[in-house]
């Protein structure tokens, strides 16, 4: 898989590129999650390495990047955005490759949405829901005010902490002080604000319920699948509620929850409204996708059988068949896809893929091509286009694949595949300073400083000095991580 079309990419950190100069940025790699005291927003986010900590702790996460699943998440947030004012943000929902269902958030540009939770919603409203659930949290600024309750939360640490200390040496200087837990003067205050902030972060959940299926009502959609979706998490909880201390939660206890979302949500009139049919049917296609590429295909071949003739089931055993069997009886049910749906630019996209990755990279062309002139959004198929045109190997093609490169670097700068695709094309056609200078961006967005700076020192030496290209590079050779900012341990 590559970033052209569905993969598995690390996203990026913004650089500090200035004006009008290409943006660039670093991947950092995966970490452990951290819970402590007082780092309670962190909770559930990787670790993050000491070079990007103050940035973002995004990009420590496997994502998936494809053009038709993306498609889909923003028809369904558009909707709900609009109808919470946030409509000109450009909210991105990000994919993560990650079976488990889960969705959050992180910051007020981007929801974070699992692979799993879209394979495991049966119903476009069941994870609409969800998206609602979390445009709350953006629409009512709930992570600044965390930040500012957690801040609060640092101070009032230290103080507790100085005051316990304190209370220690008074304690140890004390003639008759002949037993007890002193330390317990520190860990007494730490659990309070601990406990205090939770109740903040349970109270945001809560008013994130309501706002989503307010958001859902003014858009005219059912807040059913928001419901269902929490009552059946609700009910796998219950069997461990008794061991579960309700005030050391970040989120509501399960039946708390579900009964005050019962309230809210059974009052949306729109209740009983069912997802359109064509809506169904992307939504079980983009699941199929994801069962496609990520099932093993003993696994996928249970869950979509031969005798399963629908178009959902026939993608998963397309894909399957691309990726573990043998590309004649892929592209025979490609081909059937295309001939079932000749304007699905994603069914074209496949068959491009499928073509690219098995060598034939001049056949894959015309797809592709047929492809972009479809699709909503082509950025990412721009890219697999590219790679096609420069795996083809003649000089004829080089100008048309840089500039479907140079078109989806423009809408997304932080795809390294296209970078590097990039480079090779300038490379054929002698320009060795762009060559470069793509390939130290390339490397620069995967998160290899050194190989980037070195690279882009090379290519300052090629570009006359001031131009852009000399900038560009000036900006990667000189570029200086920015420092972690301590927390309390």
């Amino acid at each position: 898989m590559t970033a052209n079309t569905f993969c598995h990419r690390t996203p990026t950190l913004p650089s500090p590129a200035s004006g009008g100069r290409d943006g660039k940025g670093i991947r950092a790699r995966r970490g452990i999650a951290v819970i402590t005291a007082f780092a309670v927003a962190a909770a559930h986010l990787p670790a993050v390495p000491a070079y990007a900590q103050e940035k973002d702790a995004a990009q420590v996460l496997p994502l998936i990047r494809d053009a038709e699943i993306e498609q889909l998440l923003r028809d369904y947030t558009h909707p709900i955005l609009r109808a919470a004012g946030l409509g000109q943000r450009n909210i991105r929902v990000v994919i993560i490759n990650d079976r488990g269902f889960n969705a959050f958030v992180i910051d007020a540009k981007r929801i974070f949405v699992n692979a799993g939770a879209l394979m495991d919603a049966e119903t476009p409203n069941q994870i609409i829901g969800v998206l609602a659930h979390e445009t709350g949290h953006i629409a009512g600024g709930h992570l600044s005010k965390l930040r500012g309750e957690l801040a609060n939360a640092q101070t009032a640490a230290i103080l507790a902490m100085l005051l316990g200390l304190g209370a220690v040496a008074a304690s140890a200087g004390s003639r008759g002080n002949v037993g007890g837990n002193p330390m317990a003067a520190i860990v007494g205050p730490q659990a309070v604000i601990m406990r205090s902030l939770l109740a903040y972060q349970r109270q945001q959940e809560e008013q994130a319920d309501r706002a989503g299926v307010n958001f859902l009502t003014q858009s005219g959609q059912s807040a059913k699948g928001m419901y269902d979706t929490f009552k059946r998490f609700a009910d796998q909880q219950l069997f461990a509620s008794r061991s579960i201390d309700p005030y050391v939660q970040s989120h509501p206890m399960a039946a708390e929850r579900i009964a005050a979302l019962a309230e809210v949500a059974r009052a949306n009139p729109f209740w009983d409204k069912k997802d359109s049919p064509e809506l169904q049917q992307r939504h079980d296609i983009v699941r199929a996708k994801l069962f496609g590429y990520l099932d093993q295909p003993d696994t996928l071949q249970r869950r979509y059988p031969a005798s399963n003739t629908g178009l959902a089931a026939r993608y998963a055993r397309a894909i399957s068949s691309y990726r573990h069997s043998d590309l004649r009886t892929a592209l025979g049910q490609i081909d059937s896809l295309i001939q079932a749906q000749p304007n699905n630019p994603y069914f074209l996209e496949l068959k491009g893929q499928a073509l690219v990755d098995s060598g034939r990279s001049h056949d894959a062309i015309a797809p592709l091509r047929h492809a972009i002139s479809l699709a909503p959004d082509p950025t990412l198929i721009h890219v697999l286009l590219g790679q096609a045109l420069v795996g083809a190997n003649e000089p004829a093609l080089i100008d048309e694949a840089i500039s479907n490169l140079r078109k989806a670097l423009s809408n997304d700068p932080e795809i390294a595949d296209a970078y590097e695709h990039l480079a090779r094309a300038y490379g054929r056609k002698g320009d060795l300073a762009d060559a470069d200078l793509a390939s130290a961006q390339a490397a620069f967005n995967r998160g290899n400083l050194p190989t980037a700076r070195q690279l882009a020192s090379r290519a300052k030496g090629r570009f006359p000095i001031g131009s852009p290209g000399w900038v560009k590079a000036d900006d990667i050779a000189t570029y200086k991580p920015p420092q972690p900012r301590r927390m309390i341990p």
